[in-house]
């Protein structure tokens, strides 16, 4: 019975921890979220590209594929100069694998012509050397 009890309290210790890195790193997706779309709604391109990893990925809605912060940059400076405004993400899930989190988000803004626009988006982040998270795959519908 003693070492059942013990193989319980390990269990639950083990669930305990995955369950608290998961809300940190839940946590850190909300704060790397919130911080991207107050650099989105700034119009700061070159702010928003930064949130991207040096070899990123990002498949917008158009098929292209976008490799690089410069790349992205350029993306998004184009959306700004068509109006698009307001963006915010809703976490659905986040997932962690090691150095790596993947989150899904519901995202919405409002287009050049303000119009509610929105959909799902996925992310990739790697976890940086000081504990911060860039992008290294982003794709949206």
């Amino acid at each position: 019975m003693r070492s059942f009890c013990l193989l319980l309290s390990a269990t639950v210790f083990a669930f305990g921890l995955s369950s608290s890195a998961l809300a940190d790193a839940a946590e850190d997706v909300k704060a790397a979220y919130d911080q991207w779309n107050e650099d989105f709604n700034s119009g700061d391109a070159e702010k928003l590209a930064s949130h991207y990893s040096d070899d990123a990925i990002f498949l917008p809605p158009t098929h292209t594929v976008v490799e690089g912060p410069q790349a992205v940059q350029e993306f998004f400076a184009a959306l700004f100069d068509s109006g698009v405004t307001g963006h915010t993400l809703e976490i659905i899930k986040v997932i962690e694998h090691g150095e790596e989190i993947t989150a899904a988000a519901r995202w919405a803004a409002k287009g050049g012509d303000g119009a509610d626009i929105g959909g799902i988006g996925t992310h990739v982040f790697q976890r940086q050397d000081d504990g911060s998270l860039k992008l290294a795959l982003h794709t949206f519908n």
